[in-house]
């Protein structure tokens, strides 16, 4: 019984990391520190690597790419010393820190640089098969948000038939919370109006 419980202790200690690490807002850190104010008064209004590049400072934008690249990335190698679903734990943690940041009155991005951190600590192959989904579908379709929406829905069926079930198990609870971030995404792309790639306005 004392072990179930230390194991639950680590599980919900790792998810709270990951909520920590997730939560820092690096968007609106970096677009401080570069001189270029709150870049959520710009564009979209949103958090992350896409409206920090309608900055127009590319230096920036990759900073935070980066950044939230990685505050997936770092909880979930940190936490797999506990093991792999301490690791899912702690991605899911840093994937709901993202989307809503306990800082920022719990407006954050939508999430899918950190998911690919997330994939990148818990096992890199399902990088390389969201890439591949997301380049087919974006190429097909020229839409981007539904080339995001297909690869986290297929990431998670490659993990399971691979045997990643720690991956799977974690993948699929980001895919329902991708889905939920991108609802306005989704009722744009089935009304005809969501905007395409490369497409201007």
């Amino acid at each position: 019984m004392g072990g179930e419980a230390s194991t639950w202790i680590i599980y919900l200690a790792c998810l709270a990391g990951g909520y920590l690490c997730g939560s820092i807002p690096f968007g609106l850190v970096f677009g401080h520190l570069f001189g270029l104010g709150d870049i959520r008064k710009i564009g979209s209004g949103n958090i992350g690597a896409t409206n920090a590049l309608r900055t127009g400072n590319k230096g920036m934008a990759a900073l935070t790419l980066a950044g939230d690249v990685l505050k997936g990335t770092v909880p979930v190698l940190l936490a797999w010393q506990f093991g792999p679903y301490a690791a899912a734990a702690a991605g899911i943690g840093a994937f709901l820190g993202h989307l809503f940041p306990v800082w920022i009155g719990f407006r954050g991005g939508k999430g899918v640089a950190t998911y690919l951190g997330i994939l990148l600590g818990m096992a890199p192959v399902g990088v390389l098969v969201f890439a591949a989904v997301w380049l087919a579908v974006a190429y097909l379709s020229r839409y981007s948000s539904l080339a995001a929406l297909a690869a986290t829905l297929i990431v998670p069926i490659a993990y399971l038939l691979m045997g990643f079930t720690a991956a799977a198990t974690l993948t699929t609870v980001l895919t329902v919370l991708v889905y939920v971030k991108h609802h306005q995404n989704i009722r744009r792309l089935l009304a005809g109006t969501e905007g395409k790639i490369g497409a201007k306005g």
